[in-house]
């Protein structure tokens, strides 16, 4: 699913932009973020500008963002671009890996082969010791974006977040359940169009990365 763009304009529609922060040099290691506050690096602030040219015509009037730097930072320059305010909700938050965060794929692996195999086979009602289960932060994402929504009902909101976050939008809007393997892709500052309507959320365009090869935008 790639960049469309047109839908239907109707008063009780939100329409949702939603956006992984740009690169952060754990992106790159392949190491667990998690909750801890990670900066964007060299190329994640150049993905972060380019995102910002890509949406000036949008007609974007709102922007949420989880209120961790990664995402902040992506967000903030889309605000400044656009001249608009910057909302941040903890709900937008990556989800809790507990004992997980800080260490690569292959070192969780290592180091406990067992929660690690639980952890991959997504298992809804496991959590990493410390960490928050898949089911509680789907739960909590949801609701998030839910109150999110509501509370901009009829505009066109901006919410930048994290792979997790929008891994737990896809599924919901596509009523693909929470233990079925990934098989979209959520690439850093990738473009990601929603609807939401009192009956909750609908897709619409995925993995839009076009503003990352269009070179007449890197001019900042």
């Amino acid at each position: 699913m790639g960049c469309l763009t047109e839908v239907s304009a109707l008063h009780e529609v939100t329409r949702l932009l939603a956006v992984r922060h740009g690169e952060t040099a754990w992106n790159v290691d392949a190491r667990l973020q998690g909750q801890l506050d990670v900066g964007l690096n060299d190329t994640g602030r150049a993905q972060a500008r380019r995102l910002a040219e890509a949406l000036a015509d949008e007609g974007l009037e709102a922007i949420v963002t989880s209120d961790l730097s990664r995402a902040r930072d992506t967000a903030q320059a889309v605000a400044e671009r656009l001249g608009l305010p910057l909302a941040t909700d903890a709900g937008l938050r990556e989800r809790h890996f507990g004992s997980f965060q800080g260490h690569t794929y292959a070192e969780v692996e290592q180091r406990w082969p067992e929660a690690s195999a639980r952890w991959k086979r997504r298992e809804p009602d496991f959590g990493a010791p410390g960490g928050e289960t898949l089911q509680a932060f789907y739960d909590r994402v949801v609701q998030a974006v839910d109150r999110i929504a509501r509370a901009q009902a009829g505009r066109h909101v901006l919410i930048v977040a994290h792979g997790g976050v929008l891994d737990c939008l896809y599924r919901a809007a596509s009523r693909i359940a929470l233990n079925a393997p990934r098989t979209w892709e959520l690439p850093n500052t990738g473009v990601n169009r929603l609807l939401h309507t009192p009956q909750g959320l609908s897709l619409v365009g995925w993995g839009c990365v076009q503003h990352l090869q269009d070179t007449a935008l890197d001019e900042l």
